[in-house]
């Protein structure tokens, strides 16, 4: 795929109300759904675009979307903003862009030495973490749904190798979540920008690392054209979750098998986004190693000292905020159960098999 076929940002932002207002004719809905990636990006872009279309097929096109890419109708960082305030009945993208509303809201995404991608959509369903997703949204007249996940992702491309802790003082990263957080404790400059600024800044200089997703959209971004070396895992960001967020005001306007619709067609698009990132990861990964990409290890004294930074900055956010506490509160207890689960049957099943 042409990088520019999907870095392609839009003509520009469109005015606030004309957001909103749906287009009804005989009966049926189409509303405008503004998404935080390059809509022709793979998995984070496609994503919200497979979840469009089964909806609109499930519906038999009483309800359909017409999805804007990052920056056509609003900017990346904007669209829970724009959904919030109703001038978008929906959106998508992953919730940590509108952590400045609530720092809680990371965990709705993923956070360092977190669960992965199959862990975090089980506390989700299952584990009581909807319930409470469901909860702080409303306190923005929102109304949330899991919609994917990008497995395990790569820790970053560097342009020069991390050697140790030392190796990351003043270095300036993009990286995004609480990554950066932790990241910061270690003296890196975490800068956080919009995907399609990354290819742009490492190659200018204006950083020195970047931490994007994984293979496959690491190597549709191009960033193997800058450095040979890419470090993994990413202990800053094991998966990230993506959500389709409505305005709640809009949701009730749906009738009762529209909105069942809208939630299965919310999980389809995981379930597919998921499989796609599992494929195209391994393709990729093994495509890049062709062309001479070193996929290295963090040494251990950085692992440690990230490990020791996101203790003091997860204990410092559930002080100071309560609904961090309580979405801790769940999600560590599961995260316990799963890490011995992990232990006792995942992890010595992967040691087997290689």
């Amino acid at each position: 795929m042409d990088r520019r076929t999907f870095l392609t940002t839009g003509a520009g932002v469109a005015a606030a109300g004309t957001l909103a207002a749906p287009a009804v004719a005989q009966g049926k809905i189409t509303w405008n759904l503004p998404t935080a990636f390059p809509k022709n990006a793979p998995a984070v872009g496609t994503n919200v675009v497979t979840f469009a279309e089964k909806v609109a097929a499930m519906s038999d096109g009483r309800l359909s979307f017409t999805v804007h890419g990052a920056g056509e109708l609003v900017p990346a960082f904007a669209v829970e903003d724009a959904v919030q305030a109703g001038n978008a009945p929906v959106g998508h993208g992953p919730t940590y862009y509108a952590a400045g509303k609530n720092p809680a809201l990371h965990w709705f995404t993923g956070v360092p030495f977190g669960m992965t991608s199959a862990e975090h959509f089980a506390w989700l369903r299952w584990g009581g973490g909807q319930a409470i997703w469901d909860e702080i949204y409303a306190q923005r007249n929102l109304k949330p749904f899991y919609s994917g996940n990008s497995n395990t992702q790569s820790g970053g491309w560097f342009k020069r190798p991390v050697e140790s802790v030392d190796s990351l003082r003043g270095m300036n990263m993009r990286i995004a979540g609480l990554g950066g957080e932790i990241y910061r404790k270690l003296g890196v400059n975490a800068v956080l920008m919009p995907p399609p600024e990354i290819f742009q800044a490492l190659q200018s200089g204006a950083i020195d690392a970047a931490e994007w997703v994984g293979p496959m959209l690491d190597q549709a971004f191009g960033l193997q054209k800058l450095t040979d070396l890419c470090y993994v895992p990413a202990f800053n960001e094991p998966g990230a979750g993506l959500a389709i967020v409505f305005n709640a005001d809009a949701w009730a306007e749906l009738t009762p098998d529209l909105q069942a619709i809208c939630e299965a067609a919310a999980y389809a698009a995981a379930l597919e986004v998921q499989a796609q990132f599992d494929y195209y990861n391994a393709k990729a990964m093994a495509d890049l190693k062709a062309q001479g990409v070193r996929f290295l290890p963090f040494p251990e004294d950085v692992i440690a000292a990230l490990r020791n930074a996101w203790a003091e900055v997860q204990d410092d956010l559930t002080a100071a905020n309560a609904d961090v506490a309580k979405v801790r509160e769940s999600y560590d207890a599961y995260l316990a159960q799963a890490r011995d689960y992990a232990g006792e049957m995942t992890l010595p099943l992967l040691a087997g098999r290689i």
